[in-house]
């Protein structure tokens, strides 16, 4: 898992020179470092793993396409000749 890094002190500040009150800039950076703690990521591979069932169904489903427009193909051509 990843780790972000999460200046605080910085944000605060950043807060403050736009004209938030201290409280207010401490109290903002505390809900986003809560929020991040607390949030599930996900990884690269996590979704590889996640996709690879839906890519064998994407896999078998073009072979089937290309079967029955074979088949229709043939049944038209058997048609004219």
């Amino acid at each position: 898992m990843t780790t972000v890094t999460f200046d605080t002190h910085q944000f605060i500040k950043k807060l403050e020179a736009a004209g938030l009150a201290e409280a207010q800039a401490e109290a903002i950076s505390e809900a986003i470092k809560t929020a991040s703690d607390t949030a599930d990521t996900v990884s690269k591979k996590d979704l590889q793993i996640e996709l690879a069932p839906i890519r064998t169904d994407l896999t078998l489903m073009k072979w089937m396409l290309g079967l029955i427009v074979a088949g229709v193909a043939a049944l038209v051509l058997k048609s004219f000749f």
